[in-house]
């Protein structure tokens, strides 16, 4: 049986806080196994002598969280691991990205979501439809993405084709890569839009530096 799994991930949130609000998912064809690239990355962690931290690509650059103590050095050695594996699993992914200031309400915001995943699903339905079973992984953080996804998936796909299963970080690797897809894509608008941080700067450098050692690897992995 054909089965396809979704890891959702948000940044930003629906509230005044934040300038964006990102939702990204990451494809993964099961009949792909992804074990001999995650046995490198774990024995690599293992050389470093680092407690294996579920990625979380906020707290890694900015030193909080499950990363309090630990120094710059130590986290750009994280962040690299992860990147290599990241460059070599097998998977697609989409981001839809969208600046708050541009929709009027929570509603605004959620059907501009909803019509995007739907538009984003027809688009590829022939990828989609192969598939006979599929199932999404997310936390459901974030009311809005968790309603857009039910309504967007269940209307462009077979009802009975869609499980939905609360899901950890720390349990499924490729739910940490769309938190760190997010981020990343995150990181690019305010490259692009000149609001990138000092911390962003340190890890990345500039935006050259960025787009060749990040970007253009990550994108090769975009959908469509």
């Amino acid at each position: 049986m054909e089965e396809l799994s979704i890891f959702v991930d948000e940044s930003g949130d629906a509230g005044e806080t934040s300038t964006y609000y990102l939702i990204t998912i990451v494809l993964h064809d099961q009949a792909k196994d992804i074990s001999e690239v995650l046995e490198p990355y774990e024995a690599d962690l293992r050389a470093r002598r680092v407690a294996d931290i579920p990625m979380h690509l906020g707290p890694l650059l900015n030193g909080n969280d499950d990363y309090k103590g630990l120094g710059a050095s130590t986290r750009k050695a994280l962040l690299n691991s992860f990147r290599v594996m990241a460059d070599k699993l097998p998977f697609q992914y989409m981001t839809f990205a969208y600046r708050k200031s541009e929709y009027a309400d929570y509603r605004s915001l959620f059907t501009s979501m909803k019509r995007d995943l739907v538009l984003t699903i027809f688009d590829n339905l022939d990828f989609f439809q192969k598939f006979e079973k599929v199932k999404v992984y997310y936390d459901n953080g974030q009311s809005v993405v968790t309603n857009a996804l039910h309504d967007a998936v269940e209307y462009a796909l077979a009802r009975d084709a869609v499980i939905y299963r609360d899901a950890k970080p720390a349990d499924y690797r490729l739910f940490q890569l769309a938190d760190y897809i997010c981020t990343l894509e995150l990181t690019a608008l305010k490259y692009q839009s000149r609001s990138e941080t000092a911390t962003d700067r340190m890890f990345f450098g500039q935006w050259g530096s960025f787009k060749k050692n990040y970007l253009k690897k990550l994108r090769k992995h975009r959908l469509g």
